[in-house]
Order: structure tokens, then sequence, then C-alpha cells
């Protein structure tokens, strides 16, 4: 499956969407980027403006493709997510409340203080480090322990 996540960055906040709407969501209580599926024939970037206009109502106008991250569980299969970090964007922030979560500003600052996938920590840094492209590599158990972090093929203390 592919996927985008994009971090948009507005006076050193992220806007964040905190899943607590749906029952079964992998993603259940998290704190995590904007993004979602590809759908058919669609491109990352078509992916990534698609989704931010779903899920915000604003339309990104300064990006860039930070790094592929691949997923592997024993329990959810292999996803290839296409990150992308935002800091220029137009239009009005809809609703608070979506299908999914609440979206919310969250400063960079208490990010790593919120419920996030520990393998968020990584990305989350390169991307402040403004690594260029990178390709990382997370595996997770079933029950969401992360057991592997393998960046540009090198393994990363856990």
């Amino acid at each position: 499956m592919n996927t985008t996540l994009c971090y948009i960055e507005k006076d050193s906040r992220y806007l964040m969407l905190h899943r607590i709407r749906k029952e079964n969501d992998v993603n259940r209580d998290k704190w995590i980027g904007i993004g979602g599926k590809f759908e058919q024939e669609e491109s990352p970037e078509d992916c990534l403006l698609r989704e931010v206009r779903e899920e915000t109502g604003l339309t990104l106008e300064n990006w860039r493709y930070a790094g592929i991250v691949t997923f592997v569980s024993e329990g959810w299969g292999t996803e290839y997510m296409h990150l992308f970090h935002a800091d220029r964007f137009s239009g009005t922030l809809r609703e608070k409340d979506t299908e999914e979560g609440v979206l919310e500003w969250i400063d960079k600052s208490e990010l790593l203080k919120k419920e996030i996938w520990q393998g968020d920590r990584i990305f989350l840094r390169l991307l402040d480090e403004h690594v260029p492209f990178f390709s990382l590599k997370l595996r997770y158990t079933a029950e969401g322990e992360l057991t592997e972090a393998v960046l540009n093929a090198k393994s990363l203390p856990l």
C-alpha cells in the first residue's frame, strides 16, 4: 500500500491530526501528520495535494518530498509512506473536528510529549535537521512495538 504523510509547519508548529474517531484505527489515539492512501493513478504529489485539501481545506504552495518510509509489521503488512514537509499554504483551515479526529497546531517542542509512534520520532528529527531525501525502514510488532529502524540501509539504535 502507498500513502502520503505531510507535516505542515507554521510558526514552529505542525498541523497535527489527533486520531480519535474511528474504532478500528491502527492510529487510534495517536497524533499524526496529514495524509492518506493513494487513489488510482495518483502520483505521490497528487495524493499529497488531494489529501491535504480534503482533510484541512488548505492548498499547499511550497513543499518538499522529504523521503520514503517503509513500514513492515506482522499485523498490518507493508506500507510505503511518502513523507513531505510543507511551509507555505493558502486557504482557511476547516473545522477542527474531522471524520478521523481533531486538527490542532502543536508546537514542535511539545510534539514529542504527545502520543506518537516511536518511529515517527526518528523521521521528525530528520525533517527538523533538513536531511536530504532519505529512505527509512521501520519494523513493528503486531502490538505496535518498534523492533528495527534502518536509515539509508544502515541500522539505527533503538
